[in-house]
């Protein structure tokens, strides 16, 4: 099995996509950016591309949302393994450092951003990925991976007519690939509470599986120096209700702990997703959401309370 953030596929599959996400916020929490750095092969449009999310306040401190999709040859796409490299035209993706240079109707972005020591998610034999034993099985729709739950960042961007200091903010990282997005899930992400030192990613999704499908779920929860991991491969229970529009609740529970989460979100933004015929599904992502969580340990009785701001929420269908 590659490295978590190497380029697991090839250039010789006929449908297959692989993308990886970095998402920065400014250490005052004002402007939010992700970068979608990523290639897909098909019939009819292989290419290479890098999308973006920005997020700002404006004066009364409603979040605007701006996305776009600048397309590349797939000749463009390049790749290294170690140390980890992808560069897109003139953009660069690594484990330290991101150089972006894109530009197109809407926004200019420019600049450089070093990034800090990753916070990994525990792997074990059993849970190689955050995707557990399902990361041996050959020919998923669709694999996921966890890359970094939050680290420092370093430098500024020139977005549009804003010279935005990242430097003291935070970054995310994970990844995607195999050959079509899950037709329906739910996403949470969030390393912005109160408590510097919590994180949490969240995902439930539709899944095939060799001809019969499921709703799986997973999810990581960083609180007091230890990881909380809930999956449907560790035998977790989990409830999602969506009590109003841009609204969405889960219940994640095992024998030890219960969390709970209520994540809502005002503004989004259009990204595209892949399919089997190539990148061609419009999904609606916000990066300046709320999640309120609610953590209860069973053993010590102990209860945790904490809302996640600028966070990543997207409900597809």
């Amino acid at each position: 099995m590659k490295g978590a953030l190497n380029f697991q596929g090839n250039l010789k599959k006929r449908r297959y996509f692989e993308g990886w996400y970095y998402k920065q916020v400014s250490f005052d929490e004002k402007r939010a950016i992700s970068f979608i750095p990523g290639m897909t092969l098909n019939e009819k449009d292989s290419h290479s591309f890098v999308q973006y999310i920005y997020v700002e306040q404006n004066e009364n401190g409603k979040p605007i949302t701006k996305t776009g999709y600048i397309r590349y040859p797939l000749e463009s796409f390049i790749w290294n393994d170690d140390p980890f490299t992808v560069k897109i035209g003139e953009n660069l993706f690594s484990e330290s450092l991101i150089s972006i240079h894109l530009e197109d109707e809407n926004l200019k972005i420019d600049g450089n951003l070093q990034l800090g020591t990753f916070t990994s998610i525990k792997r074990t034999p059993y849970m190689p990925t955050i995707m557990g034993p399902f990361g041996y099985v050959p020919k998923m729709e669709c694999y996921h991976e966890v890359i970094s739950m939050s680290h420092l960042l370093k430098g500024e961007l020139q977005i549009g007519d804003h010279q935005v200091d990242f430097t003291g903010g935070k970054g995310y990282i994970e990844k995607d690939w195999g050959s079509n997005f899950p037709k329906q899930y739910v996403w949470l992400q969030s390393n912005h509470f109160e408590n510097p030192h919590t994180s949490l990613f969240f995902s439930d999704a539709h899944i095939p599986f060799y001809g019969r499908e499921f709703q799986g779920h997973i999810c990581t929860f960083s609180y007091g120096g230890k990881e909380y991991r809930f999956a449907t491969y560790l035998n977790s229970t989990l409830e999602v209700t969506f009590p109003r529009e841009h609204e969405v609740q889960a219940t994640l529970e095992n024998d030890k702990v219960k969390l709970e989460l209520h994540a809502s979100f005002s503004d989004q933004g259009n990204l595209i997703a892949p399919v089997p015929s190539g990148m061609e599904k419009a999904i609606k992502e916000g990066i300046a959401g709320e999640i309120a969580v609610t953590f209860y340990n069973k053993k010590t009785k102990e209860t945790y309370s904490d809302v996640g701001k600028m966070a990543g929420i997207e409900i597809v269908d």
